[in-house]
């Protein structure tokens, strides 16, 4: 059996990603965008891998000069209900994330998910859903099962393609930005001059 190579992988990848991006509505995309525009400041979060893209997205949310924060973060401030939260996951419904979705929606928070499930419990209490069509198995999983499976290391697919949720997240995250510098009239130089300068 002939094996791929990583390259042709990754072209694989990027085919599916284009896919994936034809499949997003403009309008969820147009109201995400408005919500992050109209928040005073971003907190954003995800458990795993998600949870990265989270974090990469909030870097940039900060180089674009907006506040933004890591739920969870030691200097992570009190949510307000002028703030919003944008969540990044797959199912929609894990519960450490659920649960702290549920929170924000008590205080008045906006919020907005990434996901592949937006008919899920965190889908439901959001102000916008961005859906990522996604090819992972997770999403059909029990939410609290897929947590204890990745605490273990137990996954049940280590396919690149049965992953592509928080592949194309990023990917959409970061065109999001791109259409904020855009939006604001924010040049290159302005985020060079907010990046760490002390690593």
């Amino acid at each position: 059996m002939e094996e791929n190579r990583v390259q042709e992988m990754m072209m694989l990848m990027g085919s599916r990603i284009r896919l994936i991006a034809k499949k997003i509505p403009d309008a969820e995309v147009e109201t995400f965008l408005a919500e992050l525009l109209r928040a005073r400041r971003v907190f954003v979060m995800g458990a795993g891998r998600s949870g990265l893209v989270a974090k990469a997205f909030a870097m940039r949310l900060m180089h674009l000069g907006m506040h933004a924060y890591v739920v969870g973060e030691t200097i992570t401030p009190a949510l307000n209900a002028d703030d919003l939260m944008v969540v990044f996951s797959g199912s929609g419904k894990t519960k450490t994330i659920a649960d702290i979705a549920d929170t924000a929606h008590a205080i008045g928070a906006h919020i907005c998910l990434i996901t592949s499930n937006a008919d899920s419990r965190i889908g439901k209490l959001a102000n916008c859903n961005v859906i990522i069509p996604s090819f992972r198995d997770d999403v059909r999983d029990d939410a609290a099962e897929f947590e204890i499976r990745q605490m273990l290391g137990d996954h049940k697919s280590f396919a690149p393609l049965g992953t592509l949720f928080e592949t194309a997240s990023m990917v959409f995250a970061d065109a999001a930005i791109s259409r904020l510098m855009e939006i604001t009239k924010t040049d290159e130089t302005a985020l060079k001059g907010r990046h760490a300068n002390i690593e």
